[in-house]
């Protein structure tokens, strides 16, 4: 548990001690912060409410926490939701008093434990204290839905490279916290690919540079930071991920392939690989891909969707991106079509309304002794022993007579499908562009 004002802060990282002390020093977040928004209403009305922030690593959020402390004055606590046990929590409510509420700021929230979140929940209920959590993680997926409703969200963005170049400016020209003592030497082109570079993280932004003018040769006017000393310096921040990272990726990588762009699935996909991801959670996701999006548009898409599946984990990291590359890039490139997923949701529907629940009589069993006098399969006629191996008759229940829940497209090997059961069916074939020409002769 610390406070924030009582703290000696000269041995800190740079990247704490940059940290703005007030509204007008916050960079980025305007949507949050910016003139005339809602927080920073509530801020300088001294009207802040228990609230939580999350948003990527470096965009911000513990700094922010740290303003709204200075610009209402009041007690301040913060805990890390991994380390402060139930009992540390309690103290730090029992020294709340009325008029000057603390604020309890709780850093990792989303790793609550079920005791954490009753010992708090009274007093976030009653409002004895100003509750800010953060965290990296999407609340909606990962914080207890008790704490949740109680507290206002508050998303913050990655900054853009603008902003991210205004704090490493400040960074080597501030004296008091700053890397001005060290008299830096790094040119603006290169100060201006780190802020580009860091996917709007200011903090790997602030750490990168830190490291490399510490590590940098003197020179007569100071020390000089090269492009190579600062990318490597870079190359040890950057490799950072989250839970909610996982779905968000897991969830633009299929939305690429469904699109049929090859170039951001495989992006997406380095973007897992690069920090291992866990290799089943891929699997799954590119075998799911393989069945829901492209399906019988080409149906060998599955299979290679498996095979991939099976080989990535087979030889694991790092060579399991390889056959993962080949399964992504080629379900990408394939023709698309969810219509036997979109037929079974409908067939589902159907079920769940109760439709269909008498099997007809000639498709049921008929292997056991007695069936025949049940009425079980006197009726059916066996297909292959038709012309064509095929032979018209009812399949689907009384109820559900003349339903259509397969109705397959005209794109890849769906489009030969389309024509065979339209032939079977005696339907006329549909037109050039895939419509179904529904005109009577």
């Amino acid at each position: 548990m610390r406070s924030l004002f009582a703290e000696d802060r000269s041995s800190e990282p740079l990247a704490a001690r940059m940290r703005p002390r007030t509204l007008d020093e916050v960079v980025g977040q305007q949507h949050l912060v910016g003139p005339g928004r809602v927080l920073r209403r509530m801020i300088e009305a001294d009207r802040v409410q228990s609230l939580i922030l999350f948003g990527p690593p470096g965009t911000g959020k513990t700094s922010l926490v740290n303003v709204i402390a200075r610009a209402t004055n009041r007690p301040f606590v913060s805990v890390n939701a991994v380390s402060a046990g139930v009992k540390e929590l309690r103290d730090a409510i029992a020294r709340s008093r009325p008029g000057a509420r603390l604020i309890l700021h709780v850093e990792e929230v989303h790793r609550f434990t079920r005791p954490q979140v009753e010992a708090l929940l009274e007093a976030v209920e009653r409002a004895t204290v100003v509750f800010i959590g953060t965290t990296t993680e999407n609340p909606y997926l990962t914080i207890p839905p008790a704490i949740r409703s109680r507290t206002s969200i508050f998303e913050l963005r990655p900054l853009d490279a603008a902003d991210v170049l205004t704090v490493l400016r400040r960074a080597l020209t501030d004296s008091e916290r700053g890397l001005a003592g060290y008299s830096p030497v790094v040119d603006e082109d290169l100060l201006e690919e780190l802020a580009a570079a860091v996917a709007g993280d200011v903090r790997s932004a602030l750490n990168a540079l830190e490291l490399a003018v510490l590590s940098a040769p003197d020179v007569p006017d100071g020390r000089a930071v090269g492009r190579e000393l600062l990318w490597e310096c870079l190359r040890r921040e950057m490799h950072t991920f989250s839970e909610s990272d996982e779905y968000d990726l897991l969830s633009a990588l299929q939305k690429s392939v469904r699109g049929s762009d090859p170039d951001a699935a495989l992006f997406y996909l380095a973007r897992m690989v690069s920090v291992r991801m866990d290799l089943p959670t891929i699997c799954r996701r590119v075998v799911v891909m393989a069945a829901e999006d492209v399906g019988n548009a080409e149906p060998r898409a599955t299979s290679v969707a498996v095979a991939a599946a099976q080989a990535a984990q087979m030889v694991g990291y790092p060579e399991a991106r390889i056959p993962l590359a080949q399964a992504v890039a080629y379900l990408a490139s394939c023709p698309k079509s969810n219509a036997a997923y979109v037929g079974l949701t409908r067939a589902l529907e159907d079920v769940e309304a109760g439709k269909g629940l008498r099997t007809p009589a000639h498709l049921r069993d008929a292997s056991y002794s007695g069936a025949g006098r049940l009425g079980r399969g006197l009726t059916y006629k066996y297909p292959h022993d038709y012309p064509g191996h095929w032979v018209a008759q009812q399949y689907l229940p009384d109820d559900l007579i003349g339903t259509r829940y397969y109705e397959p497209t005209a794109n890849g090997a769906e489009r030969e499908i389309t024509e065979h059961l339209r032939s079977l069916r005696g339907e006329d074939p549909p037109t050039e562009d895939g419509r179904i020409d529904d005109r009577t002769g």
